[in-house]
């Protein structure tokens, strides 16, 4: 992966469950200690980048200890792709689009995979907290790049609107147009300062 010549995909979310709350996980990593490997089952979806060609592994969380407290209880495990037990079942399209230039996500079955020990990712009951930290920079990152392309879309609209003529005058002229410019500037405004 550091030589950018495969890629991981992240597979938390699960059909059955609103996993937005990650405590609502049900995949099982258990730890099988006759042969010292971790044995995941479950069903995940939406693991982004996993239809891409240059996916080879995959990140999956799961509940590790059950009855544990609450943000102490999922692990995180690198499942190799060709690993037995590791079903594609479909690419999963988000609003009719693909994600195509990411390979796009997928609806992915763990049936009793079964990996090594090493293949846990960080701390066993660590996997919460290496979540949060990921999907708090990603959100933030999302948000962002909404609000540039806002940025951009305000900008073309207020070029167009001077250059546009009804009416016998400008758009940038009429009352409303005017009005929808100003209501947008504010809204971008408030995504703006929502996110600082």
């Amino acid at each position: 992966m550091l030589d950018a010549t495969i890629r991981s995909a992240y597979s938390m979310t699960e059909p059955e469950v609103a996993s937005s709350d990650a405590n609502n996980i049900a995949t099982r990593i258990e730890l099988d200690e006759t042969s010292d490997e971790l044995v995941l089952t479950g069903r995940k979806w939406w693991s982004s980048g996993a239809m891409a060609p240059e996916w080879k592994v995959s990140i999956v969380m799961g509940l590790s200890t059950p009855q544990g407290e609450r943000h102490l209880r999922h692990s995180m495990v690198a499942i190799p792709l060709d690993t037995p037990g590791v079903h594609v079942e479909r690419s999963t399209h988000l609003l009719g689009f693909t994600d195509a230039p990411h390979g796009g996500h997928a609806e992915i079955q763990y049936d009793a995979v079964r990996v090594p020990r090493e293949n846990l990712v960080g701390e066993w009951n660590g996997g919460f907290a290496i979540g949060q930290a990921r999907l708090g920079f990603c959100r933030i990152h999302h948000f962002m790049r909404a609000i540039g392309m806002a940025e951009r879309a305000y900008d073309l609209m207020c070029v167009r609107v001077q250059e546009r003529v009804a009416f016998g005058k400008p758009l940038a002229a009429q009352g409303v147009v005017q009005e929808w410019i100003a209501e947008s500037r504010i809204r971008i405004e408030q995504a703006r300062l929502l996110v600082l």
